[in-house]
């Protein structure tokens, strides 16, 4: 009865869950700083959005930021140095949601919030059984 009621028998799941956390994540940070790879003018339009919210170097972190948060997402679909990866994302997006959406409610918020934790998750965690930093255990 206590298997059925806390569902026991889920926890089978949890390292394919995990993958699946790692490769919707790791994805999403790729796509999401992609554009401003591949072209000098979405890098420009970044560097001018961190002008606006006060960072400081804007033309140093904005590229520093895109290209992290690219190789971090590689890592994270690989299960590479998912720790070392969690926890520059986290910090990637501790800075960001201090310095732009800390006023925002609590909705505006919640995107950031949640990488935050789904990269403390990582760093905390690991990239579980079906990662590569399983071969260095």
């Amino acid at each position: 009865m206590r298997t059925y009621l806390f569902l026991g028998s889920f926890a089978r799941f949890s390292d394919v869950s995990l993958l699946l956390m790692r490769l919707l994540t790791g994805a999403f940070l790729i796509w999401g700083v992609w554009d401003n790879i591949v072209s000098a003018e979405r890098m420009a339009e970044f560097e001018a959005f961190m002008t606006q919210f006060s960072f400081p170097a804007p033309h140093l972190f904005a590229p520093l930021s895109v290209y992290a948060q690219c190789i971090c997402g590689g890592l994270l679909v690989f299960g590479l140095f998912t720790r070392w990866a969690g926890l520059i994302m986290a910090f990637n997006f501790v800075v960001g949601f201090l310095m732009v959406h800390l006023g925002d409610d609590f909705r505006a918020q919640f995107p950031a919030l949640i990488l935050i934790a789904v990269n403390l998750h990582f760093a905390a965690g690991g990239g579980g059984r079906y990662s590569l930093d399983r071969l260095f255990d």
